[in-house]
């Protein structure tokens, strides 16, 4: 594209046109305008006479101008002018997109994919192939044309991780195997990582490179931590900014399960900032109730989105309660001897500690409860200790010289014990006599305390032996170098009873006397270290991930994601095998968040040869069909000026008529060229998926159909204008009213909203993210209704297959989606409102299909349809382009052809009568099929 003053011109060879004018106005001139007839008898007196000294009659100059400025107009309008025209990349040859698509890039994720849409129209302009690579999933490049690129960007959203070493390693081979040079358009987000120079000098040798940029700093939140009893909020800053202010909150579920806001507070970067690396950090304290506080689900800077905006809580921030029984009274002279006293101190930096009687602290509802030497207790209890197990609760009890002289767990097995237990239990110089102290056993691959470092020095005296039993080795999770339990354990309901066959003082054992002794109460979630754990203190430990977060900061369910080793949670950088989120192993949850508690964020450098580009702040804007009304209108004024000039505007007869009907053609002409051009340029200059925030609460409020965004132009279009003309019948026909339509980006909108969404499929539109299908698994369990049409019933219906329904296919593989059959002729959608046999649109006789009938379905004596009250189908998948049938212009006029003739405006009745049973079905379920409804419709039926 070419730009002269500020504006572009696609085909700008075309202005060369300008330079006849001056000849078109000296032709003009040179042709008198036509001559008036008037019918004078005395004008034979005069033939014969000759005037030497004739003048001709000329065109005035102003009409003249008037069609100068007609032509000269439809000159420039077919030079293609665009307004704020993309003039950068120059060039002919090949052009790679490279996107880092991190998280940092997510809040100006908007402007990036409006960039790249111009740079790909202006690529598209100038006949470039265009390859597309995203650093942080790179795949190799293929150079296709930039509209097949421009369909595909809807789909394109950020990932929750910068560019690893790894992913760049494969970047750069795959750059190599490309065998032409290219230019390279780089939009970045803004942030310095690893092996990033190396890709900017390789790319700099295959072509010129030219950077994008968003001039704001990147901000991100590091885990927040826990000191002093309040909370430790740390935000950093890829720039130094003194007057930067960010607001964090605390987010939570309210008791009814409703995240709310729990606390906020502010962080201001001019008073605790801390000047890093061209970088700075900010930190603030929020002090909450520990009821609160253990609500927490997350942490979020206020106003901005993106993975780095969120910090997920887990276990080091949540302070467990812990009760503490023991079967002895305290006694200060013999403290250390009691048998809670090395329990407390292990436990009083990190737990909130409860003491009192069982029955006072059970009502409180403790995460832990810990009995020390009990060896019974009361049966009224024992009973809520028992329940309150059942519902997750944590028990864990020790041994001691009660337990192993009580006849507790002898014959059979009890309900607060994980194992039956001998009498006298076993020690040196006792009835079972060891020789020596015995020395803890390695820990199996099973046990929670697999990987811990036994220190040599820690050995066990006296014990509680356990009864063999068949059940007793899958209930050890750690056992003496002799092979007799230490610590057993079995689950009860959702909690889990947890015995230690030794006492929690030091009086059998010198196990509480080791820091082994506090690993092992955090490998079981006694407590929650402030810190968080180091890779050696999770060696041998498998973590799954529960929710994982996407580029936008969205907390998902991971779904099958894989599980992660403990040390790799701890270290290992972000990326596609470890997602930000939170894990989970036993009891115990980790949150991985994007930053690390010491992570900084590096502003991006670049080198002085690559030119940097900041993004556009206005839109194009095509001026072409502009530019052709403006002419068209000049000529109908030129039509009216020639005729009045002429006499003939006001004359009589046929010249009248003929100059009345030239004035009503040109000005309609000139009106429909306006009407074609602005509809042209708001398709190609706005997208028609652009939406203001505030129409949200009208969608809530009101009922509106929405279609999903597929990414190609025209077929959205058309789902629009189908759901317009949809919309139209519903409001004419019935008493429901629906708001406009709307465009849904499954990336980003609230599905909810909407009851039916009509879904066109396309050979190449782009696969949702994980994050999508989980909100349509959502949609689809909460009553949302979605119709597929492929629009090839007119390929399918001959029996071939076509590349919109492989790829429903695809779409498809991870929808809950139930079992399927064509539409039964019993169904409510047959006769919801309308009496239908069949369901076609722009094409008939395709197969449409709908949620299977639940096999008891039974058909009841003398009534036609089966006892089908079992709710409305989630999915309608078809291919007879319903939106095509449906689609109307502002004026309520079809757009599209359907059929010829009389049988092809039933064909679109019918199509609007299907579309009229759809929504019904929506909003109303099976209620059609209620025995009250048949004596009605059996009399329509005629039967």
């Amino acid at each position: 594209m070419t730009t002269i003053a500020g504006i572009g011109f696609a085909s700008p060879w075309l202005l060369l046109a300008l330079l006849a004018l001056p000849l078109l106005w000296l032709l003009l001139r040179a042709v008198p305008p036509a001559p008036r007839k008037r019918l004078f008898p005395a004008v034979t007196l005069l033939l014969g006479l000759r005037d030497d000294d004739s003048l001709s009659d000329r065109t005035p100059w102003w009409l003249l101008l008037l069609r100068m400025l007609a032509v000269a107009a439809a000159i420039v309008g077919l030079a293609g002018p665009v307004l704020n025209p993309t003039t950068e990349p120059s060039g002919r040859g090949p052009l790679l997109v490279v996107l880092d698509g991190s998280w940092a890039g997510a809040p100006n994720w908007e402007r990036t994919r409006d960039e790249m849409d111009r740079l790909l129209a202006e690529a598209g302009r100038a006949d470039r192939a265009v390859a597309l690579m995203r650093l942080t999933a790179p795949e190799a490049p293929v150079f296709q044309s930039a509209a097949s690129w421009r369909r595909k960007l809807a789909g394109e959203a950020p990932l929750p991780w910068q560019p690893t070493t790894e992913q760049l390693a494969t970047a750069r081979a795959q750059i190599d195997a490309i065998e032409t040079d290219f230019d390279t358009v780089w939009f970045s987000d803004g942030l310095d990582y690893a092996e990033r120079e190396a890709l900017i000098s390789q790319l700099a040798q295959r072509g010129t490179l030219i950077a994008y940029e968003h001039p704001q700093a990147a901000t991100a939140l590091r885990p927040v931590g826990h000191v002093d009893g309040m909370m430790e909020i740390s935000v950093t800053s890829s720039q130094a900014v003194p007057s930067q202010v960010v607001t964090v909150l605390a987010r939570g579920p309210d008791p009814g399960g409703t995240m709310r806001t729990l606390g906020s507070v502010t962080v201001d970067f001019g008073d605790t900032a801390t000047i890093q690396d061209n970088g700075a950090t900010a930190t603030a304290r929020l002090a909450l109730p520990s009821e609160l506080r253990a609500r927490i689900r997350h942490f979020e800077i206020q106003g901005q989105r993106g993975a780095g905006a969120v910090a997920l809580s887990d276990d080091s921030l949540r302070r467990r309660e812990v009760a503490l029984i023991s079967s002895q009274s305290g006694n200060e002279g013999l403290a250390l001897l009691s048998p809670l006293h090395y329990l407390r101190k292990a436990l009083e930096p990190t737990a909130d500690l409860l003491d009192g009687a069982l029955s006072d602290l059970i009502p409180a509802n403790p995460d832990v409860i810990v009995l020390a030497d009990t060896a019974r207790l009361p049966p009224d209890q024992e009973s809520a200790v028992i329940g309150w197990v059942e519902e997750g609760g944590l028990l864990l009890r020790f041994a001691g010289p009660r337990l192993a002289a009580s006849d507790t767990a002898r014959t059979e097995e009890e309900p607060l014990l994980p194992v039956r237990l001998r009498i006298g239990g076993r020690s040196i110089g006792g009835a079972m006599s060891w020789g020596e102290p015995k020395t803890l056993a390695p820990f199996a691959e099973t046990s929670p305390f697999f990987g811990l470092t036994i220190p040599a020095d820690v050995t066990v005296s006296s014990q509680v032996v356990a009864q063999p039993d068949p059940q007793l080795a899958s209930r050890v999770i750690a056992e003496l170098s002799d092979g007799t339990p230490l610590v057993t354990r079995k689950s009860l309901g959702d909690g889990q009873i947890i015995l230690f066959h030794v006492t929690a003082n030091a009086e059998w054992s010198s196990l509480p006397l080791s820091g082994l002794f506090v690993q092992m109460m955090e490998r079981l979630a006694i407590s929650s270290g402030a810190k968080p754990p180091a890779a050696g203190d999770l060696e041998g430990t498998t973590w799954a991930p529960l929710q994982v977060l996407d580029g936008f900061g969205t907390l998902a369910d991971a779904a099958a994601l894989p599980g992660v080793s403990g040390p790799d949670l701890v270290e290992k950088p972000v990326g596609p095998d470890l997602r930000p989120g939170l894990y989970q192993s036993g009891e115990r949850s980790i949150a991985r968040n994007v930053l690390r508690a010491d992570e900084l964020l590096t502003p991006a450098e670049w080198p002085a040869s690559v030119a940097i580009s900041r993004y556009a702040t206005a839109p194009e804007r095509p001026l072409g069909g502009l530019l052709m009304s403006l002419a068209l209108l000049l000529m109908c004024v030129d039509v009216v000026a020639a005729l009045a000039l002429s006499g003939l505007l006001l004359k009589s007869g046929v010249s009248r008529r003929l100059s009345s009907f030239l004035l009503v053609a040109t000005t309609g002409a000139a009106l429909a060229v306006v009407q074609v051009s602005g509809a042209w340029a708001q398709g190609n200059a706005v997208p028609i998926d652009t939406q203001p925030d505030d129409i949200a609460p009208l969608h809530a409020s009101e009922l509106t159909l929405a279609h999903v965004l597929t990414g190609d132009r025209q077929v959205d279009a058309v789902a629009l204008d189908g759901l317009r003309g949809l919309s139209d019948t519903l409001r004419f026909r019935t008493s429901v009213e629906p708001a406009p339509p709307a465009s849904v980006d499954l990336e980003q909108d609230e599905l909810s909203l909407f009851p039916l969404l009509y879904w066109p499929v396309t050979a190449d539109q782009p696969m949702p993210s994980g994050n999508a299908y989980d909100k349509l698994n959502a949609y689809l369990r909460t009553g949302g209704m979605i119709l597929f049409d492929t629009r090839d019933a007119d390929i399918t219906r001959s029996g071939a297959s076509s590349p919109a329904g492989r790829r429903l296919q695809q779409l498809a593989l991870r929808l809950d989606v139930p079992p399927l059959e064509p539409v039964p002729n019993d169904h409510v959608l047959t006769r919801a409102f309308y009496l239908l046999q069949d369901f076609p649109g722009r094409h008939t006789r395709g197969a449409v299909w709908v949620e299977a009938a639940p096999a008891d379905a039974e058909q009841i004596e003398g009534i036609p349809f089966r006892n089908l009250n079992d709710g409305v189908t989630p999915v309608v998948i078809g291919g007879n382009d319903w939106a095509a049938a449906w689609a109307v212009d502002a004026n309520g006029r079809p757009l599209l052809p359907v059929g010829r003739g009389f049988a092809g405006e039933r064909q679109r009745e019918l199509a609007h009568r299907f579309g009229v049973n759809l929504v019904m079905h929506v909003l109303t379920g099976n209620y059609k099929s209620d025995q009250v409804h048949v004596p009605a419709l059996l009399d329509r039926l005629g039967q």
